[in-house]
């Protein structure tokens, strides 16, 4: 790794910037008197809860910030200051001395334009390259990045590329003129552990060759421990502390800093070195709720099966949590959406209370249903956008025709102070709440109908680390009160480890390893199940360098 010099000249700085936004209800002070910089080869992790004012510094870095942002202060980008700049200079900077990668690539890529026509447009806008000239410095990059065949496959469409490879695409895009300064904002967030650490590998890498400063925007403090020379925190628009990525994580100053570091579910005490397999205890009596025999799933496609799961056999009690990890593409949610009923299953039994959904008539396969909650990944997807929270509530008893007006309200509040909020939320509308307090409703509706299982598919991997904490908290409070099972799809080692008392590990739709959670998660059996645990980062930069170490030796030797 290259040493930063301390004596160089920020690539980008920020200089006591303030932003204001003028909305309906006044004015809001988003960002207060920010400064900090970002020195070439350097990177600076900025974390903070949502609505910390991160992604707003960022954007006003980029020039992007809306028509109603006052901005004062400077925001300096090899020297040049962008508040203020006439827009036709901003957009030239863009790319050539400042550039983005962005959280989602299927977003920040055209689904309609192949790659190599998105790669070779920056570089034409910029009269850098035309031509065949500009394909090979396109097909080079994607080489650059690890896309594997990049003369073949610089012809394809984005959504022929797995989510690991678009986000290395939307970074070839970023590198393509060797900016000065890259802001990456949450790069990582919708990958796999195992991809995003190849991602991490990657920026660390490019960082190096290229001598760019990077402003690293993330709530993973695994990520910050992995990639961050420094950290600054931020809380409500300020700064409140900010120092070297060791110090900072080990040895933090500030009550906010604490608390937000103690939200961090830790995945520690992982043996990966061959071990003895550890013996399972004997286990009491239990209630079945869930049972998976043998069962395979498939996929109609264009006239074609497409088998996504075979060969997977579980079950799952009252008061019990399975875990269910893997990378993408691995068939967790398809196993969720099995058990839902919303994909048949093409063999096996996959039975709720003894009943097999494949089976059943319709209106049976509805009764069974009811007994079964789920929570999405996305809250802000999954409410109805046009309800206040009351009839987004009470839906599922309407649907099922339980209870009156009067008794549906009554069990709405009743879930409202279950899960910590305001019984006037009824009143609110989802836009109205936080991302956290969405997924509170989520969890609240969930339960409406008391189910005996209880569905969440990755119900954290958009929150906030502390927001995060305390939804996982609350799943474990209800669990005790309500006695019900729960199926949790997550890419989450830590989360996983913090909740389940089994794990199933699945791969390419076959299961590879199932067990209790202190067995699967810590002493380990499986190749893959290693590899998985090798590439989970922890919050500790002394502590993710062994384990980085680790892990390419475990790759090696596999």
């Amino acid at each position: 790794m290259t040493a930063v010099d301390p004596n160089a000249a920020p690539a980008l700085a920020f200089t006591d910037l303030n932003v204001r936004f003028a909305t309906e209800g006044g004015i809001v002070h988003a960002v207060k008197g920010l400064s900090l910089d970002v020195k070439p080869g350097e990177v600076v992790a900025l974390v903070g809860e949502s609505g910390s004012g991160k992604s707003v510094t960022s954007t006003a870095a980029m020039g992007l910030l809306p028509a109603n942002a006052m901005v004062t202060g400077e925001a300096r980008v090899g020297g040049v200051n962008v508040v203020g700049l006439h827009e036709e200079k901003v957009r030239t900077m863009r790319a050539t001395e400042i550039a983005m990668i962005f959280q989602e690539p299927m977003t920040a890529l055209n689904p309609v334009l192949s790659i190599e026509k998105q790669l070779v447009e920056t570089f034409e806008l910029h009269d850098i390259a035309y031509g065949s000239d500009a394909v090979d410095r396109a097909i080079d990059l994607l080489r650059l990045v690890g896309i594997p065949e990049p003369e073949k496959r610089i012809k394809q469409y984005p959504h022929q590329f797995s989510g690991g490879q678009r986000q290395r695409i939307v970074i070839a895009i970023a590198i393509s003129l060797r900016p000065k300064v890259i802001i990456a904002d949450e790069p990582t967030t919708a990958l796999d552990v195992t991809v995003q650490a190849e991602i991490l590998d990657l920026l660390r890498r490019l960082k190096d060759e290229l001598d760019s400063g990077i402003l690293l925007i993330t709530h993973n403090m695994g990520v910050v421990a992995d990639l961050a020379d420094r950290v600054a925190v931020m809380f409500r628009g300020s700064l409140v502390e900010t120092g070297p990525v060791q110090d900072v994580l080990t040895n933090p100053q500030h009550p906010y800093t604490k608390k937000l570091l103690a939200a961090v579910p830790r995945l520690e005490n992982v043996e990966l070195a061959e071990t003895a397999v550890v013996e399972e205890t004997i286990e009491a009596p239990r209630d079945l709720v869930l049972r998976a025999e043998d069962v395979a799933i498939e996929y109609q496609m264009r006239g074609r099966r497409f088998r996504a799961v075979e060969g997977v056999s579980f079950d799952l009690a009252k008061n019990e949590i399975l875990g269910i990890v893997g990378e993408s593409g691995s068939g967790k949610s398809t196993i969720a959406k099995a058990v839902l009923g919303l994909i048949p299953v093409a063999s096996g039994t996959l039975a709720v209370h003894g009943e097999d959904l494949a089976s059943v008539s319709r209106r049976r396969a509805k009764e069974v249903r009811r007994q079964i909650g789920v929570v999405f990944q996305d809250p802000a997807a999954s409410l109805d956008p046009r309800f206040p929270i009351g009839d987004v509530l009470m839906e599922p008893m309407i649907i099922h025709r339980v209870g009156t007006r009067a008794s549906r309200l009554e069990r709405a509040h009743e879930l409202l102070d279950a899960v910590r909020l305001p019984r006037d939320v009824v009143n609110r509308y989802p836009h109205e709440l936080s991302g956290g307090q969405r997924q509170r409703v989520s969890l609240a509706r969930a339960l409406m109908l008391k189910p005996e299982l209880l569905i969440a598919d990755e119900p954290t991997s958009a929150l906030d680390v502390s927001v995060q904490a305390a939804v996982l908290e609350m799943i474990k409070e209800l669990q005790q009160e309500y006695a019900f099972a729960c199926l949790f799809v997550s890419h989450d080692l830590a989360v996983v480890d913090l909740l389940a008392d089994h794990v199933l590990v699945m791969k390419d739709g076959h299961m590879v390893e199932h067990g209790a959670t202190s067995s699967v998660l810590h002493h380990p059996q499986a190749d893959y199940t290693k590899r998985l645990l090798a590439a989970a980062p922890v919050p500790d930069p002394a502590e993710q360098r062994r384990r980085r170490e680790a892990r390419r030796a475990l790759l090696a030797s596999q």
